[in-house]
């Protein structure tokens, strides 16, 4: 009895606590840390981009310096909690600026799901840029950064608007939507024979891009995951956990809503990006580009980017290697990502 009653009185304390833990957080503002420094800037704002309210992230050591616009993945795949944990030396150089898309993360709420499209994210960006241009350089320039679905964003707002960037960085680059597809497809197929995985090869046959169902999406990318041909090193990448979890960029209520914001992203645009081709559609780019690819990426296969760049022109074109990263170098490379962005891209700008 007297076990049983400490058992009772032990989950009773938890729960308690619990709550008390969440009632905490669902009353806890967004919010970043301080920077110290007479022109330092450290803010979370809320601005109007086409008629819709959305979440900037600002960070860095002197709003002097150049702005770097960092757009996210996803479709949807915002991610203003972990952005220090790449972010950090890039500080101190540049005011670097996260954003969550429409639709996504903190700028979810209010969406107006019938206006969301490859166009009007675009438009939003070149909004966004115009205005931390005229902020930040009193009407100059600043690199763009694309990240997966970002780099489709990317590439597209550069196209239109050259005169707004110094430069353009394509991070696990989209070139190709439906080819995309192929290829990582054909990757996982070839890796599920060299390992004499006869299940994942039976799921394999049933599918071929572009996939019928959300269900055969999820197939090709569970296997692509477990293969680590999106995350190549993946101990280095789960030290962004914590800060996913409990980064204070994000309410609890911005939590709640996140998967299911991510998962109407996806299907409200992913139609859009199987119709990218950027080999025969986007063959200049006026601004310097650089395109930073890990060795690993089947997720955004590298082979297409090799391709596109041999044929786009523009002031500058390189690829920028990551040889123990795959798609998501920021996180399975931080130092490595931080420093190229310095040393290549930063001088781009002065």
């Amino acid at each position: 009895m007297r076990v049983l009653k400490w058992i009772a009185i032990t989950l009773a304390t938890l729960v308690t606590l619990v709550g008390v833990a969440l009632g905490l957080l669902a009353a806890r503002p967004a919010s970043t840390p301080a920077i110290s420094g007479e022109h330092a800037i450290s803010a979370l704002e809320r601005i109007e981009l086409g008629g819709s309210p959305q979440t900037v992230l600002m960070r860095g050591q002197d709003r002097r310096n150049p702005v770097l616009l960092y757009l996210h993945g996803g479709p949807g795949f915002a991610h203003l909690p972990i952005a220090r944990f790449y972010s950090e030396e890039l500080e101190r150089h540049f005011v670097v600026v996260h954003w969550d898309q429409r639709g996504a993360g903190a700028s979810c709420e209010g969406t107006d799901w019938s206006q969301l499209s490859v166009e009007r994210i675009v438009a939003d960006t070149i909004e966004l840029s115009e205005q931390l241009a005229e902020r930040f350089g009193g009407g100059g320039k600043i690199v763009l950064l694309g990240h997966s679905w970002g780099s489709v964003v990317g590439a597209l707002a550069v196209q239109r608007r050259p005169d707004l960037y110094h430069a353009y960085i394509g991070l696990g680059q989209l070139v190709h939507g439906l080819r995309n597809e192929e290829v990582s497809y054909k990757w996982v197929v070839a890796e599920a024979k060299r390992r004499g995985d006869e299940e994942a090869s039976a799921e394999l046959a049933g599918i071929y891009p572009p996939y019928a169902t959300n269900d055969e999406f999820g197939i090709q990318r569970r296997l692509l995951n477990s293969y680590n041909g999106s995350i190549y090193a993946v101990e280095r990448a789960s030290d962004a956990l914590v800060p996913a979890l409990l980064g204070s960029e994000y309410t609890l209520g911005t939590r709640i809503r996140y998967f299911s914001c991510f998962t109407r992203s996806v299907d409200t645009l992913w139609g859009d990006v199987l119709k990218i081709d950027f080999l025969t559609d986007l063959p200049r780019l006026d601004v310097p580009v650089f395109f930073f690819m890990g060795r690993h990426d089947w997720n955004t296969p590298f082979p297409l980017v090799e391709e596109w760049t041999e044929t786009l022109e523009a002031p500058h074109v390189e690829i920028v290697w990551f040889e123990n990263s795959g798609h998501v170098i920021p996180l399975e490379n931080p130092e490595a990502f931080q420093r190229a962005l310095i040393e290549k891209v930063l001088p781009r700008t002065r």
